[in-house]
């Protein structure tokens, strides 16, 4: 009874209109202030305050005080692979219908960040270059690298420790709502974005979950990954090149 009580709470807690946008936004990885949030969920910053400490109150998002500030952040990866799992589920249409996409959607749909890991397009792209490579092995119950992986991961510059006592899952899939495949998760699949980042081979867009890839990672994902990024055409298509060299750049790029 108090299992269902508690999976109750938090159905009411995601289920508001503003709490699921608030939510959606911090999904992009970076911590937002109550007022970023606000103009996000389109309600004011007194109704934004009352919502963000229900979510605080019930551990689904975390906060942090700088000066004057207030910085919201999802409450851990449990969280997050729970929010991105309800997407997956809301993005399925029993029959399709057909919706027209905006540009926004398109990019979103393209690249973007899935908490603190690569999604979408490219997200799924990088994950099957891995597999297909034999660099790590995913499936339904987990993922796992393999000494290719990490010699070719360790020489990106993807950090493959972890801190001693972390509970996060080391690697792992994580199902693209997009896609409605696999993307790589955990504490591996967020060193390679942050890698990525770092290298500048994504930008992130302004107000958006969206990531834009740059020149540099563009011919970065083809000599890392063996990922070839095809023009942006209608059908946004990529392929994976099983000959492709590993050229790792830099570490101090």
């Amino acid at each position: 009874m108090v299992a269902a009580a508690n999976l109750v709470e938090v159905a009411a807690l995601v289920g508001d209109t503003a709490r699921a946008t608030m939510l959606a936004a911090l999904m992009g990885g970076q911590s937002l202030t109550g007022g970023e949030l606000a103009s996000f969920a389109g309600v004011s910053r007194s109704t934004a305050s009352e919502h963000l400490t229900k979510l605080v109150g019930a551990r689904l998002v975390a906060v942090t005080k700088k000066r004057r500030f207030h910085y919201y952040r999802i409450g851990s990866p449990l969280v997050a692979r729970m929010l991105e799992s309800m997407k997956a589920v809301a993005a399925i249409e029993a029959p399709p219908r057909y919706q027209p996409r905006s540009a926004r959607d398109e990019a979103l749909r393209y690249a973007r960040t899935c908490y603190d890991h690569i999604a979408g397009h490219l997200g799924v792209a990088i994950a099957d270059a891995l597999t297909s490579h034999g660099h790590i092995v995913l499936n339904d119950d987990g993922g796992e690298i393999t000494d290719s992986g990490r010699d070719v991961l360790g020489r990106f510059g993807v950090g493959l420790k972890r801190a001693s006592r972390s509970r996060r899952i080391y690697c792992r899939p994580c199902l693209d709502w997009s896609e409605r495949r696999y993307h790589l998760a955990g504490h591996v699949g967020a060193e390679i974005c942050r890698r990525c980042l770092e290298l500048g081979w994504f930008k992130r867009e302004r107000d958006t979950r969206a990531l834009q890839l740059t020149a540099a990672g563009r011919t970065g994902l083809a000599e890392v990954f063996g990922v070839r990024v095809a023009e942006l055409d209608r059908s946004m298509q990529w392929a994976v090149d099983p000959n492709a060299v590993v050229k790792v750049p830099a570490q101090s790029a």
